[in-house]
This record gives C-alpha cells, structure tokens and sequence, in this order.
C-alpha cells in the first residue's frame, strides 16, 4: 500500500482543519465532564475484530496507519475487538493479542488521537446472526450475560490506566435483541461493572436493533450518568449503501441504484424485482426518494432522544459501498456529513481499510490501494 499518494496534499487539509475544528466545532462536541472530545474517527474494522486474513494483523495496522490517520484531521479512532479474538474459549486472554491493542492505543497518545473501544462481537452475540442463519444466546443465558460482564471487568482492568480523556469503551456493538428492555437491563450491569472500576470513565451506548434512530426511544441511560455519549449507527437507505453486498437479504438485486432520488426506479424494480417474489418483501421499500432532507429526518428519534437526556450524540458507523456510481456515493458522504455537522453529531466513518474504506479496494485480492482523496476531502468537509 502507498500511503504516500497525495500526501503533502491530504496533510495541508489536515493542519487545516484541526485549525478550523476548534473555530467551527468548539464546545458542541464535549458534553461530558471527562474531556474525552470527539469530532471526526474512522473504524479500525478488520483487525481485532471480523479478521478475515487479509493481512497479518502486525502489518494490517501498524504506527504509520495511526500517523497517517492524524494527518489527514481525524481525531478519533474506533477500534472494534472481538470476544474470539482477544480471549480463548476458557476465558483466557490472548496476550498477542492485547499487544495489538495497548500499542494502537500507545500510539493514540503519541499523536494525540482519542481512541474507542467497541465489543464488536461476542461468542453469544452476532449482530448479524439474524440475516446469516444463525441464533443469539446472551439475552437468554445468564451465563452468557455473566461472562459479558467479565468480559469488562477484565478490559477495564487492564485499559484504567489510560487518561479518561484519551480512551473511551463502547459496550457492545449493535444489540439486537427482541425485547428492548433486555439490552436495556444488561447496560444497567454492564456501567455498574465499569464504574466499580473506573467512576469517570466514558462510556458510548447504543440502541437496540443495530443502533437505528428510529429505536432510540426505547433506549434506557442509567440516571446521574454524565460520562455517557449515544452511539447510533446509520447505513440508511440501504438499498444504495450495501448494493451488492453478500450478506444482506436484497443481494440478489443487481439492477442499478440511485442517490440522491428514488434509489430504485420504477422501470428497474418491474425488470429487476418484481418478477422475482423473493426479492419483492425485502425490497418494498426500495423505492423511496432520499435526498438531504431525507436523510437529516432519519436521525430526528435519535438527537431527540439525546437532548432528552442531556447526552452527546455520536454517529459511530456509517458507509457507502463502492459498487454504486461514484459521484453519487461522494454526493451522499457529503450530504450525511453535512447533516451530521448541522446537527453537532461527532461522527466516525466505516472505515479505514476494507470494501466502505478511505483507501481504493480491490475486491478479488482484498488488498487497499491509494488513498480515495475525494472521500477523504469530503469526510475531513474540505
């Protein structure tokens, strides 16, 4: 990978926009008392978390990816872990592995990224499990729920050293569970866990089903809780951001898609869809018209819920696959990050490498290429 390409050119952007951050942004970005201060991230997917082989995980992300990443005006990264990468089936921790992600947060400090911890998936919970057949055990098993929690006994053990306003932890990735108040009763345990150990300590917390907006209603915060930021997730509409994708229910639909407007046209959804009745449930919706406006409706549930509670809101996944005309995809990067700004939504985009990455991908070799320079002016709002 060249991480060379556009260099001097992405770094003056950088310096740029830390200089207009501070003027734009200001304080609407902080509203808890730790100092954990958040703006733009991306994800650091496919290491620790969803490790598919691409690279071995010592050269995947390494000290030049996080000097990179600060160069070009992030001030946060994601780091997504898994239970089944971090912690062998008898509970026992990887030392490797917790290598990998003290020194990504040792880096963090050195070039002044703030830095998440996301639980990203758990031997008893997938947050896909529903579309790939499989089946979730934690909101049924207690034992499940209890080795979740050890689960964060043990990181917070080991991560409490960290300042407060460097490292943050999210507690699970996209619950889904059937009944709201399942998830709703563990993040009650799961903060009294934390803060047993670490009372000031920030914590992201997101709603049920895939931390949509539009379940943030049901969402529960314990009281007193400052030191929280909301956690939502948006790949809204779908039907565009994951065309082609192989794990999702529409994958058989290879017709063509459309942003800004109706994402699939009438002519396209009679030739591609509606002659085959396996795809006309899962797509129904398929044609709806998105734009802006659209899209800054989609969020309302949850900055609402938010301003009820007195919380920061955090936008912490977000993407648009590459497999759509290429101006549209910028177009509905530009138009969410605007909504994003608009709303004083701190934001962190899927994500650094990878198919949604900021780098070009290359699908049959899963290797990044050159920076994507357009993307990358368009998340960093240049």
């Amino acid at each position: 990978m060249d991480q060379s390409y556009s260099f001097r050119q992405l770094k003056i952007v950088g310096i740029f926009l830390i200089v207009m951050q501070a003027i734009c942004f200001g304080q609407s970005s902080t509203m808890n008392p730790s100092g954990f201060k958040l703006h733009r991230g991306v994800n650091l997917s496919h290491w620790l978390s969803q490790n598919f082989g691409w690279s071995p995980k010592e050269t995947f992300i390494t000290e030049q990816d996080i000097k990179f990443i600060d160069s070009i005006g992030y001030d946060h990264v994601r780091i997504p872990i898994d239970e089944a990468e971090l912690w062998d089936t008898t509970g026992k921790p990887i030392d490797e592995s917790f290598a990998y992600l003290t020194g990504c947060l040792n880096w963090c400090a050195k070039y002044n990224l703030r830095a998440i911890v996301d639980l990203h998936i758990i031997r008893s919970h997938y947050f896909n499990a529903v579309n790939e057949g499989g089946t979730n055990s934690l909101w049924t098993d207690t034992n499940a729920q209890n080795t979740f929690l050890l689960l964060w006994s043990d990181l917070s053990t080991r991560l409490k050293h960290y300042p407060v306003s460097m490292v943050a932890y999210e507690l699970m990735n996209e619950p889904v569970a059937e009944n709201p108040e399942d998830w709703n009763k563990l993040i009650e345990k799961a903060v009294k866990v934390v803060r047993a150990l670490e009372p000031q300590r920030v914590l992201l917390i997101g709603s049920n089903r895939w931390q949509t907006p539009g379940t943030f209603p049901q969402l529960k915060i314990p009281m007193h809780e400052p030191n929280i930021i909301l956690s939502l997730h948006t790949y809204s509409p779908i039907f565009f951001t994951h065309h082609l994708a192989n794990w999702v229910k529409f994958k058989g639909y290879e017709g063509p898609v459309h942003y800004p407007g109706q994402v699939v046209a009438d002519a396209d959804y009679n030739t591609f869809v509606k002659k085959d009745s396996g795809l006309v449930q899962v797509m129904k919706n398929s044609r709806e018209i998105w734009n802006k406006q659209k899209l800054a409706e989609e969020l309302l549930p949850a900055i609402k819920r938010a301003k009820e509670l007195g919380l920061q809101l955090y936008c912490g996944e977000f993407g648009c696959l590459p497999h759509v005309n290429r101006n549209e995809r910028l177009s509905y990067y530009r138009d969410l990050i605007s909504v994003f700004d608009e709303n004083h939504i701190a934001y962190c985009n899927w994500e650094y490498k990878g198919d949604f990455g900021i780098y070009l991908f290359d699908f049959e070799k899963k290797v990044s290429h050159a920076p994507d320079v357009d993307l990358i002016r368009i998340l960093m709002k240049k």
